[in-house]
């Protein structure tokens, strides 16, 4: 391989399975690592990653990914990063901090772009200018509530620490940090990376300095690319814009290995809930600290020991998680956590009484004595090597650029200097697995191994406590006070100094000119389509199929397309239940262990779900399908065919204990959701009244249907709902209905025979009826939440409407110029914009982890006053196109690209409509944004608000909230 000058070339793997060849280079000078993954593929991944090793919560590893991004040498402008994210054809640019490594991954399919964003990303990284005002934006500071009136109370503000706030207010990451803390008691994971926010107030901006000086080096990096652009073009570009201006740190930054414990450990915590009820609230976890991650062997024994254990309900420790009478459900702490220098195996239970531990490890211990004495079934072994083999495979993409996943996948052997093409080519290991899973003694074996003979263990009690967030709180405020008895004159006058100065700062207009960036002209001029083939299965009358020859590695995807039926009110209630219950009950004969298991032999996944969308032209007319949907190896093409038949017409619904186990597992994964998703959650309940489509998500996947399936939970009536779902069940199966398949064009033959052999339509063309509606809605949701959630949401056009491109586009521009300046860097939370949901006819304004309420909500409507009565650059419009555009073109699997332009058409978007959309997007210009926002958006008394927050923070707004009739609603 050929390698830039100051590169030497360390070794080349290729790796069938993922279609590449791995390059492994290292800087002459400063031992720096590059791991080039080269493909034939045009959208190119470029990330670097630096160790970091914080020895404390104060999240300086955190707060210092944030302020690295605000301002370099060579632009030292205020934001570069958000700055480059307008001027950009991206399709992925973001920053990561895990609990060791802290990464600047970005994607483009343009080359002009990529090395754009590639000079501004390495001069943030190796060259940031670290400002100490950009430290208090980001990382904490305090001020004074009443911006320079030093007898109002002082607060404490910062993104940082409000998004930490809001990470904390998951129940998921207080589980992972106090389980962390505890078995991990010597080493870096003992700590919050993220940083505690009762413990970032502690960090100075020295230590940040000094963090960044000692971490942020070449030696201490690596540089990871994936693509079709060559290593030795990458290498040069490293090399002038970083690398020459460094020599070699004698320092290496690495984790330890953590002391083992010689016996197992019970902790008993608390955490904070918002109901005085606090029975059967407790949280019940056991961790095991296991081997080195970076032993491939280890880790995919480790992978294989966790599957069999947890992969689906049939899986023997699932099992019994899910049916035990001393939880609700499974614990979200279910599984393996393979990133870390050492790996972690945990499983709980959520919804338990306290002071159940001794019964709950007599549980989980006598399974697993169990397992080592009688073993597992053949078959089941056979099944989780299936599902390793199928994920190593398939192609994704729709989330992450797929190059990015394959990177994320060995940065961390990376980090810990481990063979990352061993991590990435796990064929070899699969086929020793395949021979040591046909010895009855080796599965006994690793249970022992791994968890009944591993001392290092922890059971964790984390119990719920209504009074944990008052006493915070007051904890909190006595600090402030505390800090605000000890200042002198001078020190108040400092607070309000920087308050004033940040205000400045943050206010200023920066020489944007300076930063790289694309043009109009730059853009593609068509959008991306895939050809297909219709056809009919079994004659004239039969089923319509639709297949997309795709290169998807050698899997098939598969969906079955039906109209949703004229379902009753109550019925559509119920549409998540009875999609989760489509793929997780038993069959004719066969109950739901037995079908679980098939699943598992044969599919990648097969699920169930409801798409609900209005047309282009209305949206008051609305469709709606229901899909089920399968992927497989094209050897199992046949078995998947089968499977899903058979799942559609034969599924029971007379399994009630499953059907308890389900409702309780749903119930608990949404209101565990909501602080990680309460902005968009909060843009449902403000757009619910909209559309007709609107208020059915609002009502089933929204706040009110988290309601609905919690106060169900409470007292499920099975007898009834095994009733309502098998006459949902009996009007699905005489529906009209179609199929999809995505796979190999060479696949196309054999995989229409099979489809014709399993499969054939109804003949009922009738479907469910939406009343139409445009309603105005005011809500305020308490829930246990820290921080708080704004939306406000406006009526506007439906998607083939002459303004529909201009407002999305006015989204984009009042995001970029206004709102991410009042909400994210003055007002505190981690984020704010807004968004035009043209399907719906809806502008909506959010903000997400937000320390405020009242105020965000007058930014809202000072954005439109700002656009209004200010003249613009005609630059700001230009990336702000650039952004919708960037988001309309971008890519994802080739199943994926294939199952959206198919889904797009079934909605009456094919591409000839996406085109005109994005032309549409193109011509719009400043007139017009000042035009649609005059015409939609001027009268808040037309506007839909909602809010998420806690109890104290709505009664402390309670006056605005009845100024402006919000409702209140509680889950």
């Amino acid at each position: 391989m050929n390698a830039y000058q100051s590169f030497e070339h360390v070794r080349s793997r290729e790796i069938a399975a993922l279609n590449l060849t791995l390059e492994e280079y290292e800087h002459r000078k400063t031992g720096a690592k590059h791991y080039h993954l080269a493909a034939d593929n045009p959208e190119n991944v470029f990330l670097v990653a630096v160790r970091t090793v914080p020895e404390d919560s104060t999240g300086v590893a955190h707060i210092l990914e944030h302020t690295a991004l605000c301002g370099s040498e060579r632009y030292p402008v205020r934001d570069p990063f958000f700055m480059m994210i307008r001027r950009s054809l991206n399709t992925f640019m973001n920053a990561f901090t895990s609990s060791d490594w802290t990464a600047y991954p970005f994607a483009s399919q343009n080359r002009k772009d990529f090395d754009n964003l590639l000079q501004v990303y390495l001069d943030s990284v190796f060259f940031s200018r670290l400002d100490e005002l950009d430290f208090a934006q980001e990382g904490h500071r305090v001020e004074f509530s009443e911006p320079g009136n030093p007898d109002s109370p002082l607060v404490y503000k910062g993104v940082v620490f409000n998004e930490m706030k809001g990470a904390m207010s998951s129940i998921g990451s207080q589980l992972w940090q106090t389980l962390s803390a505890h078995l991990f008691p010597t080493t870096t994971y003992h700590y919050n990376s993220g940083g505690d926010p009762e413990v970032i107030p502690e960090l100075s901006y020295q230590q940040l300095v000094d963090f960044y000086r000692s971490h942020y080096h070449p030696s201490n990096a690596m540089f990871m690319t994936y693509g079709d652009i060559s290593a030795a073009e990458h290498q040069e570009k490293f090399e002038d814009l970083a690398l020459h201006r460094f020599d070699r740190l004698d320092e290496s930054i690495a984790v330890g290995p953590e002391e083992r414990f010689v016996e197992p450990r019970r902790i008993s915590e608390f955490y904070p809930v918002d109901d005085p009820d606090t029975s059967n609230k407790t949280h019940l976890v056991m961790g095991w600290l296991l081997g080195n991650s970076t032993d491939l062997e280890g880790l995919l024994e480790a992978q294989l020991l966790a599957n069999v254990l947890l992969d689906n309900s049939s899986s023997p420790l699932l099992h019994t998680l899910e049916t035990t009478e001393l939880g609700k459900a499974p614990s979200p702490l279910c599984g393996l956590e393979d990133s870390n220098r050492e790996m972690v195996f945990c499983c709980g239970i959520e919804g338990a009484a306290s002071d159940t531990i001794p019964a709950f490890e007599e549980l989980v211990l006598g399974k697993l004595q169990e397992l080592a004495e009688h073993g597992i079934e053949q078959e089941r072994l056979e099944s989780v090597l299936h599902q390793l083999e199928f994920h190593q495979r398939e192609i994704t993409g729709d989330g992450y650029p797929f190059g990015l996943q394959i990177i994320l996948a060995a940065l961390g052997p990376a980090t810990h200097r481990g063979d990352t093409a061993a991590i990435l080519d796990i064929e070899p290991v699969l086929d020793k697995l395949r021979e040591r899973i046909t010895s009855p003694q080796y599965i006994k074996g690793l249970v022992r191994r791994l968890l009944l003979d591993n001392p290092h263990r922890i059971t964790l009690e984390l119990r719920p406590d209504p009074q944990l967030n008052a006493v915070r709180a007051a904890s909190e405020q006595a600090r402030l006070d505390a800090l605000r008895d000890g200042m002198s004159e001078q020190e108040v006058q400092a607070v309000i100094d920087l308050a004033q100065r940040l205000k400045t700062r943050q206010e200023q207009e920066d020489d944007a000119s300076i930063l790289p960036k694309v043009e109009l002209s730059d853009v593609p001029p068509e959008i991306k389509t895939h050809p297909f083939s219709q056809e009919t299965l079994g004659g004239d009358t039969g089923m319509p199929m639709t297949f997309f020859p795709q290169g998807t590695n050698g899997i098939v995807y598969q969906q079955l397309i039906l109209p949703m039926p004229a379902f009753t009110p109550e019925q559509a209630q119920l549409l998540p239940l009875f999609t989760t219950c489509l793929t997780e009950l038993g069959m004719a004969d066969l109950n739901y262990l037995q079908v679980q298991a098939l699943q598992a032999a044969h599919c990648g996944s097969l699920t169930a779900f409801s798409s609900v969308r209005p047309l282009p032209d209305d949206e008051q007319e609305v469709r709606a399908y229901l899909v089920l949907s399968g992927k497989a190896l094209q050897r199992k093409a046949a078995h998947m065919s089968e499977l899903m038949q058979r799942l559609f017409s034969e599924v029971r619904f007379d399994e009630l204990d499953r059907l308890r186990e389900l409702i309780a597992q749903m119930s608990a994964r949404r209101e565990n959701s909501i602080t990680g998703n309460g902005h968009a959650l909060a843009m449902s309940a403000a757009s619910s009244g909209m559309s007709p489509a609107a208020a059915l998500s609002y009502q089933t996947s929204g706040l009110a249907g988290i309601r609905w399936l919690k106060q169900f939970n409470n007292a499920p009536d099975l007898d009834w709902l095994s009733h309502q779902l098998s006459g949902m069940h009996q009007q699905l199966l005489g529906q009209q209905s179609q199929l999809l398949l995505v796979a190999e064009q060479a696949s196309q033959s054999e995989l229409s025979q099979i489809a014709a052999s399993h499969f054939s339509s109804g003949s009922n063309s009738e479907s469910y009826q939406f009343a139409r509606l445009r309603d105005q809605r005011r809500l305020a949701w308490q829930t246990n939440t820290q921080v708080n959630f704004c939306a406000k949401a406006y009526p506007t056009v439906p998607t083939n409407h002459d303004d529909a491109p201009a407002l999305t586009v006015l989204a984009g521009f009042l995001r970029n110029g206004y709102l991410h300046r009042a909400v994210r860097e003055q007002g505190g939370a981690y984020g704010g914009g807004a968004s035009h949901d043209a399907a719906n006819a809806t502008f909506r304004f959010y903000s997400y982890r937000d320390p405020r309420l009242v105020d965000t909500m007058q930014d809202f409507d000072a954005s439109i006053e700002w656009l209004l009565s200010s003249r613009h650059d005609k630059q700001a419009v230009e990336e702000a196109v650039l952004g919708v555009v960037s988001s309309l073109d971008k890519p994802g699997s080739p199943a994926g690209e294939a199952k959206q332009q198919f889904h797009s058409t079934l909605f009456g978007r094919p591409p000839e409509q996406r085109a005109r959309f994005r032309s549409g997007v193109l011509a719009v210009d400043e007139a017009e944004l000042k035009r649609v926002a005059e015409q939609w958006l001027r009268d808040p008394n037309s506007a839909s608000i909602a809010v998420v927050s806690n109890e104290s923070a709505l009664q402390e707004n309670n006056t605005w909230l009845e100024r402006n009739a919000l409702q209140r609603e509680t889950l």
